[in-house]
């Protein structure tokens, strides 16, 4: 009977110890490559759009909003996780403040990120309806008005982080008990639940109204515009930002999906007395939930260059201006 207990905490040692190291790998080096990556991204995706092609579009702007905040997601929220899970670096854990700062500001910045990318969904829609009503709801004064909104609505909407998260048991996370339970559900629903569903909404409105249009007037695909019953011309510049918005939608979906799947599983899991192997089992999980979220993230500019040849075409130009002026300075040198 001992012989038997003995192998078993030994095989769940050598589990435990297994599962950390792959966390500890994939920390360390697939955080670190999407670190690289979105960074890199984030910079030319914002060079890019402003471009003067996409100054004017409001969808361009919410695009814009959105990677601006994946941007600070990069380099506080994703750079403190890859210290902690693959340096065993526990800044977030030593310090209330920063505990309560750290997490205050990710869950801002993610809801920016995501939340900008739904409203360039329902301004598509607006821009596409045959509603000259709905269509006047689609300008770039309306879509800075948004994001401004937007922005100050999340930052007062999450300040019961700089409430409830503090250092419990030697780790940065929020209060148990009651609040616990509601604090998973409403993040299950607030980052995965709604935006999955109005993504999928809107995306859908979206595409029926642009069939409804060629339908109506036989336009196809790659005609320089479509031209709606009412007059309302979506150009080419248009058409892509639509396929770049209903990628970049199906993109988020496969990849954050596994996040609030978690989410509900652990909000009805809180108060469990867990094992050793089912803990570490959980946090693995977790970790590589947030991990494909960031990864859905450093993706948007590979997103963005895949599905429009105008995005590539300013990409292009901002690269052959940046290599002529390296020339012209290396000239005048000479």
């Amino acid at each position: 009977m001992n012989d038997s207990s003995t192998n078993l905490d030994t095989r769940a040692v050598c589990l435990i110890n297994l599962i950390n190291v792959i966390n500890k790998t994939i920390s360390q080096y697939g955080l670190g490559i999407i670190y690289l990556l979105g960074n890199i991204g984030s910079a030319l995706t914002c060079l890019v759009f402003h471009q003067p092609t996409f100054r004017q579009s409001s969808c361009a702007m919410y695009f814009l909003a959105s990677n601006f905040s994946q941007f600070f997601t990069f380099n506080f929220a994703l750079l403190t996780r890859m210290l902690f899970y693959g340096y065993d670096i526990r800044t977030a854990n030593t310090y209330g403040w920063f505990c309560k700062l750290r997490y205050y500001l990710f869950y801002i910045f993610i809801a920016n990120s995501r939340y900008n990318i739904i409203m360039a969904s329902i301004d598509r829609y607006f821009a596409s309806s045959q509603n000259v009503f709905y269509r006047q709801y689609s300008s770039p004064r309306i879509a800075s008005r948004v994001i401004l909104i937007g922005a100050i609505a999340w930052c007062l909407i999450y300040i019961q982080v700089l409430v409830f998260y503090d250092i419990y048991d030697s780790n940065c996370q929020y209060q148990t008990g009651t609040y616990g339970i509601f604090f998973s559900i409403f993040i299950s629903i607030d980052s995965g639940v709604l935006p999955i569903v109005l993504m999928l909404i809107f995306g859908s409105l979206t595409i029926r109204n642009i069939h409804r249009s060629r339908r109506r007037t036989g336009a196809f695909p790659y005609a320089r515009y479509t031209q709606t019953s009412h007059g309302n011309r979506l150009t080419r510049r248009d058409m892509q930002l639509y396929r770049m918005l209903i990628n970049q939608i199906i993109l988020f979906i496969i990849l954050n999906i596994p996040n609030p799947c978690y989410l509900i599983y652990s909000s009805f899991t809180i108060e469990d007395i867990e094992q050793p192997v089912r803990r570490t089992v959980k946090e693995f999980v977790s970790n590589m939930t947030y991990v494909l979220i960031y990864l859905g993230f450093a993706l948007t500019f590979a997103n963005f260059a895949i599905s429009s040849k105008i995005f590539r075409r300013e990409f292009q130009r901002i690269i052959k201006r940046k290599v002529h002026c390296l020339r012209a300075q290396h000239i005048r040198r000479n």
